[in-house]
């Protein structure tokens, strides 16, 4: 009876085609549109400023709840959830500023010539500044992502959104890419603070601190494959391996991005080199036998039965390097020495135009890929391939100028080159405390969200919850995480992974 269970779970997740792309960005745009409100309440009305229960209250609902009703009860219509997010909040935006007491600008130290002051300047303008809507983007992805991985085992969760089998895009596709995205994107944050100290780690140094970083990620891979293992969780196969998993995955990646400081120095555009991986790895799949082996070829061996997971590193490298492409143009202030150029052009433009044509670039490309028929592509997830990574890479690009499109719009005026205490007040008060927190421990709450749905899925047949229970129990499950990750934020506790 339980190896039937076992096998319904298994089939309920297996043999998926997803949806479309255009579904994905409407179930998604409810993130940077829950935000928008979230910010004009904020820069109109102070809500949030005073944290007390109904500040934690509205903040749940709309940057976890508004999320949860759009993979689930809101699925087939998730433009309507869009437009009771955006029309409140164009009515407060319009509606005059609650008066209150204008910060005051620290008084300068007098100076003889103002040489101190323009120095000063100098030194904060090439400084790292903290982005609120990078913030926002990074909690919301690992939000939804958390809220995926359980709502999936309901009915309530629609079969389309889960990961497809081999070829097509579903909403649970776009997660994992861009949960390697989002951390390509931070991963610029030491390369610029080293560049902007003028240090340079050896090729060894860096391979020693990357492996120090892939113990965690790899401890946790291996305790996720001994407890599926041996409490004969449901598993679905074709998606990395037999053993394999997402945190094996991760794990690898360091050493492999740090292993890229042995290309020449003349050779150092990030971009280029994401675009090149990933067009060599298509090369491979189109005229070799890899596709082939991949998909149809026996598991006999430790290494055809983890192929999935082992091959595709290729196409999730590419996707980390396109998201540390990314973070290196837009995380430095526009016009300091740390400014990046895109493509070999230099770009002095404001951050959420360069987001843009970053979009319209890959978008561009992916069109390309997808359309031109002597290339006869499609996008897959378990291959890794050149059009998933370009989608990825599109998607994230076009979440992130919403994002920060937001923040321009109600909180004009964020950055302060010339005090970085009252641009540090500034960004706090511009940011969400709930997203704040999921960003901030990310990886563990994404352990905690693992451990949880095993739970759930050990205590209860998710197949047969109606609507109402499944709900129920997705509220009480978010609810959890985000206490949890709350909790963490207040006590400033921070694990890196």
């Amino acid at each position: 009876m339980a190896q039937s269970y076992k096998s319904l779970k298994e089939d309920f997740v297996s043999n998926l085609s997803g949806g479309g792309m255009s579904e994905v960005n409407w179930v998604t745009a409810v993130a940077p549109a829950a935000v928008l409100l979230w910010s004009v309440l904020q820069s109109r009305h102070d809500f949030f400023s005073h944290y007390n229960l109904l500040a934690f209250v509205t903040d749940f609902f709309l940057n976890v709840a508004a999320i949860l009703s759009a993979i689930t009860v809101y699925s087939s219509s998730p433009v309507i959830l869009n437009f009771l997010l955006i029309s409140p909040a164009v009515c407060l935006y319009l509606l005059p500023r609650r008066s209150r007491t204008r910060q005051k600008r620290p008084a300068q130290a007098p100076s003889a010539n103002g040489r101190a002051i323009a120095h000063s300047e100098q030194d904060i303008r090439n400084t790292l500044p903290e982005r609120p809507f990078i913030t926002h983007y990074r909690g919301s992805m690992m939000v939804v992502t958390c809220l995926a991985i359980l709502a999936v085992d309901f009915r309530v969760f629609p079969r389309r959104f889960a990961k497809v089998e081999t070829w097509g895009t579903s909403l649970m596709d776009m997660g994992v890419g861009s949960f390697v995205f989002s951390a390509g994107l931070v991963s610029a944050r030491p390369i610029l603070k080293a560049q902007g100290a003028d240090r340079r780690s050896s090729v060894g140094a860096s391979l020693k601190a990357a492996f120090r970083h892939s113990l965690p990620l790899l401890a946790l891979g291996l305790i996720r494959l001994y407890s599926i293992k041996g409490l004969d969780y449901a598993e679905h196969v074709s998606e990395y391996g037999v053993h394999w998993n997402f945190f094996f995955t991760l794990a690898l990646l360091p050493p492999l991005v740090a292993s890229l400081q042995i290309l020449p120095t003349w050779f150092a555009s990030v971009d280029m080199i994401a675009l090149l991986v990933s067009c060599i790895f298509q090369a491979v799949l189109d005229s070799t036998s890899v596709t082939a082996y991949i998909l149809t070829a026996p598991r006999y061996s430790l290494v055809s039965q983890n192929r999935e997971g082992l091959i595709s590193i290729w196409g999730y490298l590419s996707i980390f390097l396109a998201g540390q492409a990314v973070g290196l143009d837009i995380l430095p202030r526009t016009g300091s020495k740390l400014s990046r150029s895109i493509f070999g052009l230099h770009m002095n433009r404001p951050y959420t135009v360069r987001l843009f044509m970053w979009s319209v670039w890959y978008s561009m490309l992916l069109f390309l890929a997808v359309s031109y028929k002597a290339l006869g592509l499609q996008v897959s997830r378990r291959l890794a391939n050149l059009p998933y990574v370009l989608w990825v890479s599109a998607f994230n690009c076009t979440q992130l100028a919403l994002f920060s499109a937001v923040e321009i719009l109600v909180f004009p005026g964020l950055y302060s080159p010339i005090d970085k205490k009252l641009e540090g007040q500034r960004s706090k008060h511009a940011t969400s405390q709930i997203l704040a927190a999921f960003n901030r421990n990310g990886l563990a709450i994404f352990l905690l969200a693992n451990l949880l749905t095993g739970l759930v899925n050990l205590a209860t047949d998710t197949l047969q919850a109606g609507q109402g229970r499944a709900m129920a129990t997705l509220v009480a499950y978010a609810s959890i995480l985000t206490i949890v990750a709350m909790i963490m934020h207040w006590k400033n506790i921070a694990l890196k992974m």
